[in-house]
């Protein structure tokens, strides 16, 4: 899709507003996960270095509509935008009759969604947003898929808009996997429910070559395949579902596993051959055999998608499937593209980030491209003019 790109505007002399996604997790006022801070500053480097006003908008958590919860204050983020950059960036709760922003500095707007209108996409509220600036920049990738003030709104009130270059890397590494992926493509979709995950398998279906199932998905497709699995998470009435994926493309199931009668830190994993499962037992990981022969596949891979753990990998004993996967994915000479909350958990915790090709800030957003969902914050901005182009 053709879309205006920040770097083809000239903005120098401009009112920059940017909305980024800085929902980061706090503790004791104190930003714990800075990766989305980070994956934010190159755009707000740019926009400083060409001497534009720039003014961030975001949102924290889910606050009430309208109310100001003390927890959710940006302030944290503030300070860490603030080390990061080497510069003070002031946190703005006021801002209705504008806001002083320095040639070449920045600020941050308090948590959007303290305002009554912003999840409601508020018309009002969009305008005053738009009156910040002379060009909109939308480069939260993870908000994407939410119609708000402050993603869809103000693209539409703006004199200007345009995508920032998080969102339009995100946008090039997912279209490469699904417009025009080397292959084979390989697409590992991990979780616990196939209900919440089946557009995606669907869509899948009409691109992957191979699609390796984890957890709760992939005891689903045992089920679908007539295979034992004693007690553990599945969704029977998604068995033909399965089994219609399985008719689609090939879906490689496991060949052993290890399994636990709960999910507990203090219980030893039991290996278990497909079909072997006890009645009272949970299948939490695959085997090793299993974890071996996925390993082969994702190793002649041309490209791979990683969305999901295949097992319970926040408890060691559990997560020696996931744990070896990645580590494949990481070495293989393939395009490979992470995301989601639990995938990049996982390959922070088994040290291979930096062997993925491009790992996705989106959640929500990242599972509905995928589907081949429309992005609302994506599609408002195609069309849009621009006139302070270079």
């Amino acid at each position: 899709m053709a879309i205006p790109l920040l770097r083809d505007f000239d903005i120098r002399g401009k009112s920059v507003l940017v909305r980024e996604d800085l929902n980061v997790p706090l503790e004791d006022g104190r930003v714990t996960n800075g990766a989305r801070v980070d994956a934010a500053l190159p755009t707000i480097r740019h926009c400083m270095a060409a001497g534009a006003r720039v003014v961030l908008v975001s949102h924290l958590g889910r606050p009430r509509p309208g109310e100001r919860d003390p927890a959710l204050s940006l302030k944290p983020v503030a300070n860490a935008l603030g080390d990061a950059l080497g510069c003070t960036v002031p946190l703005v709760d006021d801002w209705k009759n504008g806001i002083d922003v320095g040639w070449a500095d920045v600020a941050l707007l308090e948590n959007i969604r303290f305002e009554a209108g912003e999840t409601a996409n508020d018309p009002a509220l969009a305008q005053r947003l738009a009156a910040l600036c002379d060009v909109f920049v939308m480069d939260a990738f993870g908000t994407a898929h939410r119609a708000h003030a402050s993603t869809v709104g103000v693209a539409e009130a703006a004199p200007a808009a345009c995508a920032g270059p998080l969102l339009a890397a995100e946008l090039r590494a997912l279209g490469r996997v699904l417009d025009d992926p080397a292959r084979p493509l390989v697409a590992v979709v991990g979780g616990a429910k196939v209900s919440t995950k089946l557009a995606v398998l669907e869509s899948l279906t009409r691109v992957a070559d191979l699609i390796i199932v984890g957890g709760g998905i992939a005891n689903t497709f045992l089920l679908a395949s007539g295979v034992t699995i004693g007690a553990s998470l599945a969704e029977p009435d998604q068995v033909d579902v399965a089994r219609r994926i399985m008719s689609q493309v090939e879906v490689p199931l496991p060949v052993d596993v290890m399994t636990a009668a709960a999910i507990d830190a203090g219980l030893s994993a039991r290996l278990r051959l497909r079909g072997e499962v006890e009645s009272d037992e949970m299948i939490l990981d695959v085997g090793p055999e299993t974890a071996r022969r996925l390993s082969d596949i994702v190793a002649k891979a041309g490209t791979v998608l990683f969305n999901g753990p295949l097992g319970v990998f926040e408890l060691d004993q559990f997560g020696e499937g996931t744990r070896v996967l990645a580590e494949a994915i990481a070495s293989a000479d393939a395009y490979s593209v992470a995301g989601g909350g639990d995938t990049l958990a996982a390959i922070e915790k088994y040290g291979v980030a930096e062997g993925m090709s491009y790992r996705s800030t989106g959640g929500g957003a990242f599972l509905e491209y995928l589907a081949g969902e429309t992005l609302p914050a994506v599609a408002v901005l195609e069309g849009r003019t621009a006139p302070y182009r270079k």
